[in-house]
């Protein structure tokens, strides 16, 4: 049988308790006893003088002295009420009173000894103490009435302020996740993810898991408990984790790691059991934690902080939830972080964090598809070449992409422009890179000279080189820090030969060597250059073996830690001497080369300090055509031919940028990381 909990619309209303009703009549009940007095007679202030004239004249029957204010209330006979007050004692009460203040009480009583032995007053005289019952009152309810307030403030303080689970003490421990339920209208899927192929590919089985997990349980696999998301800022992580809830339909409970930390001790372990008994209730359900290294960084790194520390137990608590709930519960865990090699090792053991899923910077092709997704609410005219914006940004993020869009908006809507064309992006991109120009900044004409003598030394060098990066610009405007200014296209390389890195570090070397031949001394504007050449060459020579001394030698050493150098001072010198030699060589070599090119170098540095900005075609026009193309533009040549050939359905063919594994062979460094951005000088 069925039980009816509506309530009866024809039953009686009951009034409901307010608390508000309390503070009025107590409000209420102190204001009429103030007010009235005693037994609701009237009391009427007089001067000392027409109190005297009262006593005098015999009018006055008993007088009451307050001692702590100076002041008298004397009751007037009832045959002489209407004497004093001019109405009867029915309008005036059955004690009517006047008060008078003296200005002391020994000459008041002196003054009432003589009326006495007179005859004008034989009533009774008393003394007494005012009391003031809302002065009491008041100083009686004050402190505790403060202390509530202090109490409620300090608890909204420790909650987090007003509105969501954490308004007071009780809910402190409270999860603070932000919940996207399911059928979400403004919900994010794989297609507001440009590039990541090789990531959404990792994701897309686990939103197979949600969406249909008999498909999987019936053959006895278990649906993976977490997947953690690594890669540099920017990337796209979070977007990512947004997509595969939206893709999957399922709630999605978002929260940083720094929301588990707190002051109060304990309070990160209960946020961290009720999040999870959320997403149970909730199941199929994904729980994605942001920045995991603020909670699960490796336990015992701080040894003066002993084992009882407060983030030690969040994270002791998270290990127990991802290890405790059944293995098809529905729920998955994702979290994002950009320094996985921190995190504690049994938090990326299988069974907690099954897979590890890298986000890469994008690629060629990857930049290409973010631009469209981030051009399409910009009205752009037909000059803008997305192909070429994604050659001049090797090394962005999809974050920086999503920047230089906004910046060339900004530039275009600066100049009053109807739409954004070319040059606002690659104004935009120069912006980003180098820093805002500062054309007002004083500089003398020996200064522009040596500044424009050591660029056009990279930009020689750049042109010259095999393997050195391909020069797009060269300028003597200072922007941000730096003086002048080239901005070149890495290649974008999987890996990197010692003879590719010698070249770069040669043509890095250009713009020193270029002030010692053609100026006759050395300036302090090479450090960067100086700088990013020691770090390669020690790179070289203690980490990738690329020594002729140290050869196949690596003392890279990634322990925790590591106080002590893997290596002997022996070892040390010889590493010092080849880091030396290296250099001395391709210094050597870089005076060598511009001593050759010497008449184009100094064509190069006069155009420069005449035009303050030159290209590639200017280079071309003063030493020849490049002899070495460029490695984007074979790609995008190969992508037309796998369009070509996939139209014409030849399923042989192997997309551009895809290297064949060879036996053996590795990756040993990423050059697109190293490369990061334009290279500025």
């Amino acid at each position: 049988m069925a039980v009816n909990n509506k309530p009866d619309p024809k039953a009686p209303r009951r009034p409901q308790f307010n608390v508000t009703w309390i503070f009025f009549i107590i409000a209420f009940v102190l204001f009429y006893l103030w007010f009235t007095g005693d037994q609701g007679s009237v009391s009427k202030e007089v001067g000392y003088s027409k109190f005297q004239e009262y006593v005098e004249k015999g009018y006055v029957s008993k007088i009451v002295a307050y001692t702590n204010d100076n002041s008298l209330e004397a009751s007037i006979k009832p045959q002489n009420i209407a004497d004093v007050f001019g109405a009867d004692s029915a309008k005036v009460g059955r004690s009517p009173v006047i008060s008078v203040q003296v200005g002391s009480m020994d000459s008041f009583e002196q003054y009432l000894d003589k009326q006495k032995e007179e005859g004008h007053f034989n009533g009774q005289l008393d003394y007494d103490k005012r009391s003031n019952y809302f002065g009491m009152i008041f100083w009686q309810f004050a402190p505790l009435v403060l202390i509530v307030v202090i109490w409620i403030f300090l608890m909204r303080r420790m909650g987090g302020g007003a509105g969501g689970a954490g308004t007071n003490v009780f809910n402190v421990g409270k999860s603070r996740a932000q919940v996207y339920e399911k059928g979400s209208p403004n919900k994010v899927t794989f297609k507001d993810v440009a590039g990541l192929a090789g990531a959404k590919q990792e994701v897309e089985e686990i939103v197979e898991f949600l969406k249909n997990p008999k498909k999987y349980t019936d053959l006895g696999g278990k649906i993976p408990k977490g997947a953690l998301l690594v890669g540099p800022p920017g990337t796209g992580k979070t977007l990512l984790a947004k997509a595969v809830a939206g893709e999957a339909d399922v709630p999605f409970f978002s929260m940083s790691g720094s929301d588990f930390v707190e002051m109060f001790v304990g309070v990160g372990a209960s946020r961290v059991r009720d999040l999870f008994k959320q997403a149970k209730e909730k199941a199929p359900s994904i729980i994605f934690i942001d920045e995991i290294d603020a909670v699960g960084r490796a336990r015992g790194r701080n040894p003066s902080m002993g084992g009882n520390d407060e983030r030690e137990n969040t994270l002791n608590q998270l290990l127990t939830e991802m290890d405790g709930f059944g293995s098809n519960s529905g729920v998955i865990i994702l979290a994002a972080t950009n320094r996985a090699d921190i995190l504690d090792k049994a938090l990326l053991r299988a069974g907690r964090f099954d897979r590890q899923i890298y986000v890469d910077l994008p690629d060629l092709n990857e930049r290409k598809e973010i631009f469209k997704v981030h051009l399409r609410p910009i009205k752009i005219d037909g000059s803008v070449d997305v192909d070429l914006l994604a050659r001049q940004t090797p090394g962005f993020s999809g974050a920086d992409i999503a920047n230089v869009c906004n910046e060339a908006a900004l530039i275009a809507a600066r100049h009053s422009k109807e739409a954004v064309g070319k040059q606002d992006f690659l104004d935009a991109v120069d912006r980003i890179v180098g820093g805002l120009e500062k054309k007002t900044k004083i500089m003398t004409k020996e200064e522009r000279r040596t500044i424009a003598l050591h660029e056009a030394g990279h930009a020689t060098l750049s042109w010259m080189l095999e393997h050195a990066n391909p020069l797009i610009k060269v300028t003597i405007v200072p922007r941000g820090s730096a003086l002048g200014a080239a901005w070149y296209l890495p290649e974008e390389r999987q890996i990197t030969t010692k003879e590719q890195m010698l070249d770069m570090m040669c043509a890095t070397l250009g713009g020193r060597a270029a002030e010692e031949l053609f100026v006759g001394n050395v300036c302090s504007g090479a450090m960067n250059d100086l700088e990013r050449v020691t770090k390669q060459a020690y790179g070289m020579v203690a980490y990738l073996g690329m020594s002729d001394r140290l050869p196949n030698i690596c003392y890279y050493n990634n322990t925790d830690y590591s106080f002590t150098k893997p290596y002997s001072d022996e070892t040390a010198k010889m590493i010092d001497d080849e880091v030396q030699r290296m250099i001395a060589e391709q210094y050597e070599r870089a005076k060598r080369i511009l001593t050759e090119n010497a008449e184009g170098h100094n064509k190069l540095a006069q155009l420069l300090i005449d035009k303050e900005v030159i290209f590639s075609d200017d280079l071309e026009k003063i030493f020849g055509k490049r002899k070495w193309g460029s490695r984007a533009e074979e790609i995008f040549a190969e992508n037309d031919a796998a369009k070509q050939v996939e139209a014409s359905g030849d399923a042989e063919f192997k997309p551009a940028g895809q290297l064949e594994a060879k036996g053996g062979e590795s990756k040993t460094e990423d050059q697109t990381q190293e490369d990061k951005k334009d290279e500025k000088e």
